[in-house]
């Protein structure tokens, strides 16, 4: 049997990681009524793929990746990181989880604005209480893949919004989870560092690897995935592959028939 992959960054055998939803389903309560906003979702992703998840606004996509970060409880169905089941554990334990496996990119920053890029990056490790000796050269390597070595000691006001967000995807890394989840991860960017950012969750999910989850409603970053599945009214509609910048607007095509098959 082949060995793992090494992860570039620790030198150590990549984490194996196989997502699993199943059945999901998530209802909320609006006054004498009740809105769902997924119906019995199921897929997987290995470990090293880079999954895109396109739908367009109130189609239940930042509701689905909310599940499956632990960040709410689904109604029905369960999600499954390494054959964990996420909703079934303790609250503490599902903090660990959170903390260690999955890291959590989002289209605001939340960068902290007093500190600086390095230590953004770092207070994850501070927060897991992380060896002193093990931070330095962790932070200053993620920097460097993320092409911010020469902006390490700028507050977040000294950033652009493009170096921003590579900021945050180092600090989603620093932890070494075996699970990214992206929620639109470039709505605040202009094109060019929008594919900037598309290419470095590509890159992550190749070489590193990791399983990158990203939802989008945007076809020409959907395209940078191994696979997009198409979410409409909360369920799934269809699914394709893509991993080509070419492939943006068969990827919106694709989208429209299955969004609009009226229309098609």
């Amino acid at each position: 049997m082949r060995p793992p992959p090494l992860d570039p960054l620790t030198g150590t055998a990549a984490p194996g990681n196989t997502l699993e939803v199943v059945g999901l389903s998530k209802v909320f309560p609006s006054g004498q009524t009740e809105v769902r906003a997924l119906t019995a979702v199921t897929f997987s992703a290995r470990r090293g793929e880079f999954l895109a998840i396109m739908g367009a606004s109130g189609s239940g996509k930042s509701t689905l990746l909310h599940l499956i970060g632990g960040l709410d409880a689904p109604s029905e169905g369960e999600v499954r990181l390494d054959g964990v089941s996420l909703h079934t554990q303790r609250d503490s334990e599902l903090t660990r989880i959170r903390r260690h496996q999955i890291g959590f990119i989002f289209q605001f920053f939340n960068l902290i604005p007093t500190l600086t890029a390095r230590e953004n990056v770092a207070l994850p490790l501070l927060i897991a209480r992380e060896p002193a000796a093990d931070r330095g050269k962790r932070v200053d390597d993620l920097l460097a893949f993320v092409g911010l070595s020469d902006r390490a000691h700028h507050r977040p006001d000294q950033l652009s919004g493009g170096e921003q967000q590579r900021v945050a995807i180092a600090r989603a890394l620093v932890l070494n989870p075996p699970l990214i989840l992206a929620d639109e991860p470039t709505g605040n960017l202009d094109s060019r560092n929008a594919e900037r950012v598309y290419e470095l969750l590509a890159t992550l999910s190749r070489e590193r690897p990791r399983t990158v989850v990203m939802v989008t409603h945007d076809a020409a970053g959907a395209a940078h995935a191994d696979r997009v599945i198409f979410l409409k009214d909360g369920a799934i509609v269809g699914e394709m592959k893509a991993r080509k910048r070419s492939d943006a607007a068969s990827v919106a095509s694709a989208y429209e028939k299955l969004a609009h098959p009226q229309d098609a």
